[in-house]
């Protein structure tokens, strides 16, 4: 048995914003001035002072609810199955930043130990990431190249090629942490930056086939790097190291082989097997056991000096050479690891801050910049580890930091023997991540083509160009995929849903009532100077006429009637006009005077009313407007610019002087303030064309059009309401009632 449809019914007026604005009493804000704004933001009390603290160092807010018993033993497992990962990773991705391996690990404490008091991710691990590491061997070796001498640069002279290299690393990083802390908000979108990343992960594989090969080959960066490095690679490969190759490819088939059955049983697995830092103690032990360095001619790790290195200050001259890579760097450091950290905060509920974030990472980097370590975000494995293994919060990522340090301070000899290649492997094992987003381009083009062609793009500009020209380009592609949506929106036309007061796209539905005479045009975003031609093109083209030809049609027409009747060539009779030369008046195409063709004409001083849309005499032609109404829906237009709103007062101009009448409906209320403040209205167009809802305004249209409310059913309304029409104040009344089924009446 069917049930009953719920019924519900609603009784107001019908409302013009005239109409609502007198039945309603309006609470008139005074807007806060500019001054008003920044006396504010400097008033300090006790409580601003206190969330000031509390949102500038987070931790006190989380260590005061932090669960002891409950969540100390995670983080402690955590914490150390993290500290493996980031030390073996921060050797490796030193290698991608052409510095010596051991100045990964201070990357991956000095960060760490900022980012616990000021972040506000509880899961993300902080340290090196492969494509910011990336990005920084592109910067030192461009400045300190493996052939040929270094830029002249005040403070390098007298020091080693790595000792420069730290120096360009480091300032650099203290730059990128300047840009990030001096940031507001900036939003990259996700498929911008997973065309990136993709890119860059393709970059770090082709850096890491010299160790894999045990080939000599020099960093490069700029455009086409990558095809050169390629090059130089192939044509060197009957060099190849055999025994860095096959350490390499033992390591990568086993740790692969292993992550995917983490990946597998990850359920049933209490924490996830930690195969990277097994191989590498296995490979370390295989190293030392067999002398691959003296051997197999292996290229190792080499010696780890114990212990921290002094603090330094960054160079100034490095900031002028390297300003613009440091902030695609920033950008990119800061919206990995704001994705990341989006990623685990709703997973975990809770709440995360951008601009806290951007503070956090920011002082971070400038602080391990001070220290010689280089730019830090987060990895997704890395931060993986962490959140599998069950960290809860940062205490982990302070407990990973200590694991870091024990090595710098008294084990990292152990890891003097690891083969270079070994790393290599592990770098480009983890890269399956962010190479395998590839498979998102199908997907894109399916559901957003524009979104898959910033996507190609910048993936395509990464790869030829290198990174930070990639991301540039990455992000003028996005911008203008911006301006094509807004500019060239997908406009409709409506109609009424029979039975409701809905309107949907008449082109979507079958069971629709269109009123003869009644357009109803959707505008679905802002209108600005780009994209007001554009409107009134479609809307033209939706009614089906263009207002400003019939206009000047009508006013040649008009000076031919009143040039016949003042030669008796034409008459006025009972029926009209009576034509009564001997031969028909040829048109004139003398328009000239463009500028009074296009200007209302006064009718009143012709004796006679003239219907446009029936026969004229002499053969003169106008086009017919079968259009009384048109109605504009501003629902989803949030502002208007002022060339916009001088375009749209003459495209509704250019409609009311052909005798069509103009509604809007659903303006914002900011828009319509915008309008008074600007002199919008005027004799032509009133006050009285704006309408609370769309329903509003075709009711009050049916009211003036009563011809048009019955349907090709004499007993088949078009008004989904009961409408009593209410003469005394010429104002209706809305009877909102849900129709059963069963019914066929609206």
């Amino acid at each position: 048995m069917r049930l009953a449809a719920a019924q519900y019914t609603v009784t107001r007026p019908l409302y013009s914003e005239d109409a609502f604005d007198k039945d309603h009493d309006k609470i008139y804000r005074q807007h806060k001035t500019v001054r008003d704004h920044v006396k504010a933001y400097f008033t300090c009390n006790s409580k601003r002072a206190k969330n000031a603290a509390l949102s500038l160092f987070p931790i006190i807010g989380w260590m005061r609810i932090y669960r002891i018993k409950e969540w100390l033993l995670s983080d402690v497992v955590s914490g150390v199955s993290t500290g493996l990962v980031a030390v073996l990773q921060g050797l490796a991705y030193s290698l991608l930043a052409s510095l010596p391996p051991w100045y990964g690990l201070f990357a991956a404490f000095f960060p760490v130990i900022t980012y616990f008091f000021l972040g506000t991710s509880r899961h993300i691990s902080v340290g090196a990431f492969p494509v910011l590491s990336l990005m920084v061997g592109a910067v030192v070796t461009r400045l300190v190249p493996d052939d040929g001498p270094p830029v002249n640069i005040t403070g390098l002279e007298g020091l080693t090629m790595d000792q420069q290299r730290v120096v360009v690393a480091a300032s650099a990083t203290f730059l990128m942490g300047i840009f990030q802390v001096g940031f507001i908000v900036m939003y990259l979108s996700d498929t911008l930056v997973s065309g990136f990343t993709t890119a860059a992960a393709i970059h770090i594989l082709v850096s890491q086939l010299k160790f894999v090969f045990g080939l000599v080959v020099p960093g490069l960066s700029g455009p086409l790097a990558i095809i050169y490095t390629l090059e130089k690679v192939f044509v060197q490969i009957t060099d190849t190291n055999i025994a860095d190759l096959v350490t390499a490819s033992i390591v990568m088939v086993v740790v692969f082989i292993v992550k995917e059955l983490n990946d597998r049983y990850k359920a049933k697995l209490p924490v996830p097997i930690p195969i990277e830092v097994i191989m590498t103690v296995i490979a370390c032990g295989v190293s030392y056991a067999f002398n691959f360095k003296e051997k197999y001619k292996v290229d190792v790790v080499g010696k780890i000096p114990q212990g921290f290195e002094p603090p330094m200050a960054p160079n100034v001259e490095v900031f002028q050479q390297t300003a613009v890579e440091a902030f695609p760097m920033a950008i990119v450091g800061f919206a990995v690891a704001f994705s990341v950290a989006k990623v685990y905060s709703i997973k975990h509920d809770y709440i995360i801050d951008g601009n806290q974030e951007l503070i956090a990472f920011g002082v971070s980097n400038i602080f391990g910049a001070a220290f010689k370590s280089f730019a830090a975000s987060t990895a997704l494995s890395r931060s993986a580890v962490q959140e599998s293994t069950g960290g809860k919060t940062q205490v982990a990522g302070l407990l990973s930091a200590i694991i870091v340090m024990i090595v710098i301070l008294a084990i990292g000899f152990l890891l003097e023997p690891l083969p270079k290649s070994v790393l290599g492997a592990v770098v480009i094992i983890n890269l399956k991540g962010m190479l395998m987003q590839v498979r998102e381009i199908p997907y894109l083009w399916r559901k957003d083509r524009p979104d898959c062609v910033v996507w190609i793009v910048t993936c395509l500009a990464s790869i030829l160009l290198g990174l930070d020209l990639g991301l540039a380009v990455g992000v003028g592609i996005e911008l203008i995929t911006v301006v094509f949506r807004t500019q060239f929106p997908r406009c409709s036309v409506l109609a009424n849903i029979r039975g409701t007061d809905i309107y949907k796209d008449r082109k979507d539905y079958l069971c629709i009532y269109e009123p003869e005479g009644v357009k109803i045009f959707r505008i679905p975003s802002p209108i600005f100077f780009a994209n007001i031609e554009f409107f009134r093109g479609k809307l033209i083209e939706s009614v089906g006429f263009n207002p400003l030809r019939v206009l000047r049609k009508r006013n040649k027409a008009l000076r031919k009637i009143k040039k016949l009747l003042k030669s008796g060539e034409l008459q006025m009779t009972d029926k009209g006009l009576l034509h009564t030369g001997s031969a028909p008046i040829e048109e004139s195409e003398d328009e000239s005077n463009m500028e009074d063709l296009d200007q209302p004409t006064d009718f009143q001083n012709l004796p006679v009313q003239i219907n446009w849309n029936a026969e004229l005499p002499a053969n003169i032609c106008v086009p017919k407007v079968d259009v009384h109404s048109v109605i504009l829906d501003f629902a989803a237009v949030s502002f208007l610019d002022i060339s916009a709103l001088k375009g749209l007062k003459t495209a509704l101009k250019e409609f009311i002087r052909v005798d069509v009448e103009i509604y809007i409906v659903a303006c914002d209320v900011y828009i319509l303030e915008k309008l008074h403040s600007c002199k919008f209205f005027d004799d032509e167009i009133k006050t009285s064309i704006f309408f609370l809802t769309l329903h509003d305004a075709m009711l009050h249209i049916l009211e003036k059009h009563p011809d048009q409310s019955e349907g090709e059913d004499t007993n088949t309304k078009i008004v989904p309401y009961n409408f009593h029409g209410n003469q005394s104040n010429g104002r209706g009344i809305l009877r909102i009632r849900e129709v059963p089924d069963t019914e066929t009446k609206f």
